[in-house]
């Protein structure tokens, strides 16, 4: 072999090992990000689940009596009820007001771009100032919506004071702030929809409706399982938006699964408790996205 060659040879070789690396670099930032802020958080809490371990004082190795004490524990499970009414709620209807934006913003109308920022600017905004904003509105002394009911006449509602009118309160603002992040979702799932689907059925003489059922629903499939895991996802973590706007009341009516684990270890200073049911919390929302994921058959058109 000359010496041209061997040079060659040496060049193409280290070439293909720049290009073997290169991948791995690209994402190692969010490789580092992500096993510091949540990979390696989360074996700290499983670590703490079989603990006792209030944040001072050692921690001690007691198995799995925390897991056996969450099962026995009955405010647990009746949070976690109540968490799963508000996910099956609120799923829906975020699911329901996304896709019916995207489909009046997904056409050519004007000022379509303004329209589509003012409904995706709720979710810019973080869940406490969602939750003080309807605060204001919702408040039974100082609320704006019980001062318009005095001024025509009508006696003030105890919306955050009744359990029905404080979850309605919960539910509306959670649509409110989370509708538009799935709206561009579904307006990206739209647009990757072929447009001779639409002529073709046209062409057949089909209506609007049916041209959603059996054109546009289908073919969004791979989108609605995505928005679907998303919410549900969401829902069972939700905390900031009810601890701003009803601090969980009243009574225990909108304390969710993320607020009671919270009381749990920064107010009882049970730390070792608190993991484990966060680890009984991912076990339960894994278990529902991977049946979401195997009843839908991944989302497959």
């Amino acid at each position: 072999m000359s010496e041209g060659q061997r040079l060659n040879r040496n060049t193409l070789a280290k070439q293909n090992r720049k290009l073997v690396i290169a991948p791995y670099l690209f994402i190692l930032p969010n490789l580092l990000i992500f096993g510091t802020f949540i990979v390696f958080p989360s074996l700290l809490g499983l670590y703490y689940s079989f603990h006792v371990y209030d944040g001072l004082n050692p921690m001690k190795f007691n198995g799995l009596d925390n897991y056996i004490k969450i099962i026995g524990d009955r405010e647990f499970w009746s949070t976690i009820g109540r968490t799963g009414i508000y996910a099956a709620i609120v799923v829906p209807l975020i699911y329901a007001a996304a896709l019916g934006i995207a489909l009046l913003l997904a056409r050519e109308i004007r000022m379509r771009g303004f329209f589509r920022a003012v409904f995706y600017w709720p979710t810019m905004i973080s869940y406490i100032i969602v939750g003080l904003t309807w605060k204001w509105i919702f408040g039974d002394s100082f609320g704006i919506l019980n001062h318009l009911l005095t001024v025509v006449g009508v006696e003030p509602v105890g919306f955050l004071t009744s359990s029905f009118w404080a979850n309605t309160a919960v539910i509306i603002a959670t649509v409110w702030s989370r509708a538009g992040f799935f709206m561009v979702i579904f307006i990206a799932g739209l647009q990757a929809i072929p447009t001779d689907y639409y002529e073709a059925a046209r062409l057949d003489g089909a209506t609007g409706m049916k041209v959603f059922r059996y054109i546009t629903l289908p073919l969004l499939k791979p989108t609605s399982l995505l928005v679907v895991m998303l919410t549900l996802i969401d829902a069972f973590k939700a905390f900031p938006l009810m601890f701003a706007l009803t601090g969980g009341g009243p009574g225990k009516e909108t304390t969710y699964i993320v607020q009671y684990i919270y009381e749990i270890g920064f107010n009882r200073q049970e730390l070792g408790l608190a993991s484990a049911m966060s680890v009984m919390l991912f076990i339960l929302i894994g278990g529902f996205s991977a049946l979401q994921f195997r009843l839908s058959k991944g989302g497959a058109v």
